[in-house]
């Protein structure tokens, strides 16, 4: 391959520093690299450097689904884990010159996975003598070089946060996440690198780390009087005139802040929870956005910035670990200064390589542990239940689901102001796989359950609002006429609305009518045997996702909001199922919905 600048800077590079001066006057843009500018019509003097981001990782370490106690895989064949990471990480170092590249990620780390459950609460890092994180092990060996925090960072509590932050060999970020009391950053707000260069003067590049003000309310009991969470925007313009006073000649955020402008959280907080591309759109000085919290595969999106009108490029790579993100940045000396002429981002997929035996070694042990952990027997069920036809059914396995959340906020709000008002609760069929075998249940059986990291929460609807609640929900049938053949390979996700986009609502009775036209098939909604009243008030058990606005479902997301906890549903599950020590069908199930057509049932 021809020796271009480039190649031939990330190879003589990687060489170490004296043999990359010393090697650059084989070129002749380094050759005069001590000139004045562009003066005797020299070349510029040039650099180019990558930055690599991961986000969104939440406890993956290995290509390993703990629920499944498999290889981890979905329709699209991704792959997840920092080990697929390692191999991808090792291979652009390799290209570029391990010196002209920089790691970082964008937050939401150590929790999702039953690895880092089991690392905070069942032997956790916290304790006297406790183990390393896993992930800060990992993330270790590969050499990050700054994290930002993400809003799950605070899942398990401070003391499990700090613990983390002082087993990484790397600083968490911040700028803010502030003491509640005397309002300063509460974690480092930036960290400067500097890339040495052939050139005689080093790139100082600036990562600046912002988080999410959802934290405020999704961690509300961990944070609450400790620390305060201030918009994205606000912190941005205060710190980045202050790197570029420092002599940074790069700034890179690592945002745990989706892109598009949205909040889920209503007007409970005064900030935008996906921040990321108005702060690029508003505060000048930033030539890149590592964006993580939305779960989405952004490869390159340009924001103009508007004081400046320069473009700030924006990258999210998918969550889990299933891509890396590549920011490139060329650089030019002009006027004394190193100023960044092109910046472009991409991603590479984790699927395309193999994990780094250097990290599944390093955690095999842990590994180990977790996947005897999940498939310890926590109880036993008197019956085999699955969710094989809970899609189109009122199934045993999906009022245990609704039984548990349902029996949780009544908990949580018993001798407070609501307690006297029914709770409902929803509940998907998230996936149709999903069995509680007769005899033992293990961990992986409950937490099979529920796939998702969602937690819960309590909401005040009225009885009209559920019935628009639900109405919605039945959006989900295929229109079938009386008399018309019921196929129930056709009948369900019409319009493409996925399997966790349909409720079923626990506590109340009705029946959807599936011969009649969207909007008006909830017919006979009862409550206690009698038609509901409109104006009555119920509290909804309802996962966070739901509440937050996700599947768009009416009345939710505006709410009131009566409590809400960081604890996983599947590990409430789990608990629920250790409590009880024995899983009894014929002790919660009930027929609450069915579909039918003029009132002859469908099944």
């Amino acid at each position: 391959m021809p020796l271009n600048r480039r190649t031939f800077l990330g190879t003589s590079a990687a060489a170490g520093a004296g043999v990359a001066i010393a090697g650059a006057s084989g070129t002749p843009a380094a050759a005069h690299g001590h000139g004045h500018g562009h003066g005797h019509g020299r070349p510029p003097k040039r650099y180019s450097f990558t930055v690599m981001g991961t986000t969104d990782l939440h406890g993956n370490v290995f290509n390993w689904d703990y629920f499944t106690d498999k290889e981890f895989d979905d329709k699209a064949h991704n792959d997840v884990g920092l080990a697929k990471i390692s191999t991808l990480v090792d291979q652009v170092r390799r290209e570029k010159g391990r010196r002209n590249t920089l790691m970082i990620d964008a937050g939401d780390t150590i929790q999702g996975t039953q690895l880092s459950y089991y690392y905070a609460k069942i032997d956790p890092i916290t304790a006297k003598r406790g183990p390393v994180h896993p992930m800060a092990q990992a993330m270790n060996a590969i050499g990050y070089d700054a994290a930002a925090l993400g809003n799950h960072e605070f899942n398990y509590g401070i003391p499990v946060l700090r613990k983390f932050e002082e087993q990484c060999d790397f600083p968490l970020l911040g700028a803010n996440a502030l003491d509640a009391k005397t309002l300063r950053p509460a974690f480092a707000p930036y960290v400067i690198k500097r890339m040495r260069t052939p050139h005689g003067r080093d790139v100082k590049v600036a990562i600046l780390g912002l988080t999410n003000p959802g934290i405020a309310i999704w961690d509300k009991a961990n944070v609450s009087g400790k620390m305060v969470f201030p918009g994205l925007e606000e912190q941005a313009a205060k710190f980045v005139p202050r790197l570029r006073s420092m002599g940074a000649d790069v700034v890179i955020v690592s945002a745990h802040s989706g892109n598009s402008g949205t909040s889920s959280y209503g007007d409970q907080v005064p900030y935008v929870e996906n921040a990321a591309g108005l702060v690029a759109e508003q505060v000048p000085g930033i030539d890149a956005i590592l964006v993580g919290h939305a779960h989405l595969e952004i490869p390159e999106y340009f924001v103009e910035n508007k004081q400046t009108g320069k473009k700030v490029v924006l990258s999210e790579p998918l969550k889990w670990g299933q891509r890396l993100t590549l920011f490139d940045f060329d650089l030019v000396w002009e006027k004394g200064r190193w100023v960044v002429e092109k910046a472009g981002s991409q991603v590479l997929n984790s699927n395309t390589v193999a994990e780094d035996p250097k990290i599944t070694r390093l955690l095999a042990d842990e590994h180990k542990k977790v996947v005897a952990y999940v498939n310890q027997v926590i109880g036993t069920s008197t019956a085999a239940m699955t969710t094989a036809e809970a899609a189109w059914k009122d199934e045993p396995i999906i009022d245990l689901i609704n039984v548990v959340q349902a029996e949780t906020v009544k908990a949580a709000l018993a001798g407070g102001a609501y307690a006297a008002l029914p709770v409902l609760s929803q509940a998907s069929c998230f996936s149709r796989t999903a069995q509680i075998p007769a005899g033992n249940v293990t961990i992986k059986d409950a937490a099979g359950l529920y796939p998702f990291e969602n937690t819960l929460e309590a909401r005040l609807l009225t009885g009209a609002q559920l019935k628009d609640y639900l109405e919605f929900s039945a959006r989900y049938y295929v229109q079938t006429p009386v008399g018309a053949p019921v196929d129930t390979a056709k009948l369900t996700n019409a319009d493409g609305t996925p399997d966790y986009n349909y409720d079923a609502v626990s506590g109340l009775t009705y029946e959807i009518d599936v011969a009649k036209p969207n909007g008006s098939r909830i017919v006979n909604l009862s409550f206690g045997g009698k038609p509901i009243d409109p104006a009555a008030e119920f509290v909804l058990a309802v996962n966070n996702y739901r509440a937050s606005g996700g599947g768009n479902f009416p009345h939710v997301a505006g709410a009131k909001q009566l409590w809400a906890n960081s604890e996983e549903i599947r590990n409430t599950i789990i608990t629920w199922v250790q409590a009880k020590g024995s899983v009894d069908g014929a002790q919660f199930a009930s027929v609450d919905w069915r579909l039918t057509r003029e009132g002859t049932p469908v099944f």
